[in-house]
């Protein structure tokens, strides 16, 4: 097991290459047909962009077993939220390799009388799910290190004791209500930055899924973007991907 998963590791480098490059292919696709480019060179980016998401589709077979693996290692986390979101997020992501697999093997005529719409739908919506539970763990850590860091400010500069204004004047109430909220938004704007600022993990896990999530709101016709957005977001989110496999110390832990 331990070989298959060293393996699919090296796969999944190669992959997410190869989704950026099928995704650059969307965008470009979507440009060359805003700017009335020859329909020969649009149909030619538009056959590249297929064979790079079926080669994608290769490299994914056996993915599904890591992240059965991972869902096992998720259950054992002491943090309730967490083992809920990542271990859930990851079975998510077994069941939508499982229907990539078998889009993959309809296409290559494996498998045959395969419903390509349906399994793709399918596919689709597992993936969603699993972006949602990621969107969420990413926002419960925010939430947990902007308290984490409230507390510090607090304990090295405790706040200061002014005397209380009289408030039973509607006047003087409004002139210091705005003025006080927006002193509380920049406060908690300023927390916010800090956190993400001093954890590059978490700002490029939130920035990645962000950009994700409207890919497969796009394929379900939930929320209709367009090629050109679909390609942006998915050309970013693999460039973030990337990053993350160069430099380790970027991936999001546990």
């Amino acid at each position: 097991m331990d070989s298959w998963l060293r393996f699919n590791s090296q796969s999944q480098a190669k992959e997410k290459m190869i989704r950026a490059a099928q995704y650059a292919c969307t965008l470009l696709g979507y440009t060359l047909h805003k700017g009335g480019a020859a329909a020969q060179l649009a149909q030619t980016v538009g056959q590249l962009e297929a064979h790079l998401s079926l080669t994608r589709k290769l490299l994914r077979l056996g993915n599904s077993v890591e992240a059965v693996e991972a869902a096992k290692r998720s259950v054992h986390l002491s943090d309730g939220v967490l083992r809920l979101c990542i271990t859930v997020s990851h079975l998510n992501r077994a069941m939508y390799f499982a229907c990539d697999n078998v889009l993959w093997a309809g296409k290559m005529g494996v498998v045959s009388k395969v419903d390509q719409h349906k399994w793709s739908q399918r596919s689709f919506k597992y993936y969603l799910f699993a972006l949602i539970l990621n969107l969420t763990r990413d926002v419960y850590e925010l939430h947990l290190l902007m308290e984490r860091e409230a507390r510090q400010r607090a304990a090295k500069f405790p706040p200061s004791r002014d005397p209380s204004p009289d408030l039973s004047s509607p006047a003087v109430a409004a002139s210091v209500a705005l003025p006080y909220l927006l002193t509380c938004l920049h406060r908690r704007l300023h927390l916010l930055a800090t956190v993400l600022h001093n954890n590059p993990p978490l700002l490029l896990d939130l920035l990645r899924n962000t950009c994700d999530i409207f890919i497969p709101l796009d394929r379900l016709g939930m929320y209709p973007t367009g090629r050109g957005f679909v390609g942006v977001c998915g050309l970013a989110s693999s460039v973030f991907s990337i990053l993350t496999i160069l430099h380790p110390w970027l991936k999001l832990k546990p």
